[in-house]
């Protein structure tokens, strides 16, 4: 139950002919336990749960019953079923009929890395185990309530066709997709609740329970200042229950002063350190695979220099968005950072200057070099605002930097260096 999102949105919502902004930045980072606490919270139907942290403490059960169990790692990855651990324990995610078993899995889990095609290659330490109620399941149906810009406010998607990849429904079978527009002042009305329960194709006295779920749902996402809620799946038991079994929450970072206690739930373990310095300081830092590190202002300049590098050659290690505003001492953290990165074979610093002020760039530069002169070679190109001033500035440092004024030729010996 992460908060990571935007993209899986942006697919669903292409398909649907529509383009909504993806903004760059990480967004707030919940373990599954806290979303479903909070759903709980609000009053949906989700499956019973407990918790369980290095303690193992056995009382936290005595109270809790149920005909099967499931134990579950909790970290911030897909992939638990089928990753390992490694003490060679198989399984993030086991089911259970019997009690006893719950904490002897517990210890093998509390305590290990465990790696998925999603965690970084040594794993993320697990620190707790989410131990629910198992259910019976008839019907996996897809509910999402999303702040779309097309509709200037909230929409709902919803589809009969849960418990699988939506973008998959929304390419393939799109007739099982409906969107509904939201007024945020009415909200989600009784008869657009029973509408989109009968389009997920509930049935008798499931369609009331189904829009009860569906408004309860409405409420939670006002509540929280949410920017999107996707239950995925939405099913039906064989006992006659609605029951959210998954669910994806993003939050809106400007609520951060309001939703405080939700904020301070963020979990950051599975972050790549960088991108965690790089948030703190107001900066956007996005791992990749290559060996030419970027430094950029803006998300559109940033994809340029990705495709000038590759179009030489080259491939990016990742690049670092300095945004607007950027101040000296930013400019020479983000070096720092770069830096850091072992991949990094050759630094390219590529700066279109509006707000952006050159000379600050070219200052944080050199006083970064100076503490700490980079191993990577530097090729800087920066233009606009006072990029006279900041050539001056780069040029009287004696540094032995490439400033480069054309973007082809820059990129190309980026590529040049790093190999």
């Amino acid at each position: 139950m992460a908060a990571m999102t935007k993209t899986r949105n942006l697919k669903i919502f292409r398909r649907l002919s529509y383009n909504p902004c993806v903004l760059t930045r990480r967004n707030l980072n919940l373990q599954e336990y806290h979303s479903k606490d909070l759903l709980r919270k609000h009053q949906v139907s989700i499956q019973n749960f407990r918790l369980l942290d290095s303690k193992l403490n056995p009382s936290s059960l005595t109270d809790f019953k149920a005909s099967e169990y499931v134990v579950k790692a909790q970290i911030l990855a897909g992939g638990r079923g089928k990753g390992h651990f490694d003490n060679g324990f198989k399984g993030g995610v086991h089911l259970t009929k019997n009690p006893s078993e719950i904490l002897s899995l517990a210890k093998n889990m509390i305590g290990h890395k465990l790696i998925t095609k999603q965690t970084p290659k040594e794993g993320i330490l697990v620190d707790k185990v989410m131990v629910a109620e198992s259910v019976n399941i008839v019907r996996e149906t897809y509910l999402s309530i999303i702040m779309e810009r097309t509709y200037n406010g909230a929409a709902l998607v919803a589809s009969p066709a849960g418990g699988m990849d939506i973008e998959a429904v929304a390419e393939k079978t799109p007739q099982l997709l409906k969107t509904v527009p939201i007024d945020i002042h009415e909200g989600i009305t009784d008869k657009i609740a029973k509408e989109v329960a009968e389009f997920l194709e509930f049935k008798g006295p499931l369609v009331n329970k189904c829009a009860e779920e569906i408004k309860k749902l409405w409420q939670l996402f006002l509540k929280v200042d949410a920017t999107q809620l996707e239950i995925n799946p939405l099913v039906e038991t064989d006992d006659g229950r609605v029951v959210a079994v998954d669910a994806k929450i993003n939050f809106d970072d400007n609520a951060q002063f309001r939703q405080k206690d939700i904020f301070a739930l963020d979990d950051t373990s599975g972050i790549d350190p960088r991108e965690k310095e790089a948030a703190e300081l107001n900066l956007t830092y996005i791992d990749m695979d290559g060996s030419i590190g970027c430094m950029v202002n803006g998300a559109g300049l940033a994809m340029a220099t990705m495709d000038l590098i590759m179009l030489s050659g080259g491939r990016p290690a990742n690049f670092l968005d300095l945004g607007g505003g950027v101040g000296q001492s930013q400019v020479s953290a983000a070096l720092r950072i770069l830096e850091s990165d072992p991949k990094v074979k050759a630094i390219f610093v590529n700066v279109f200057a509006g707000i952006v002020n050159c000379a600050t760039v070219a200052k944080g530069i050199v006083a970064a070099c100076k503490e700490n002169l980079p191993k990577p070679p530097l090729v800087i190109r920066l233009e606009g605002t006072n990029a006279a001033q900041a050539k001056t500035i780069l040029e009287e440092s004696g540094l032995p930097f490439k400033i480069i004024n054309d973007a082809d030729e820059a990129a190309k010996t980026a590529v040049s260096l790093a190999k």
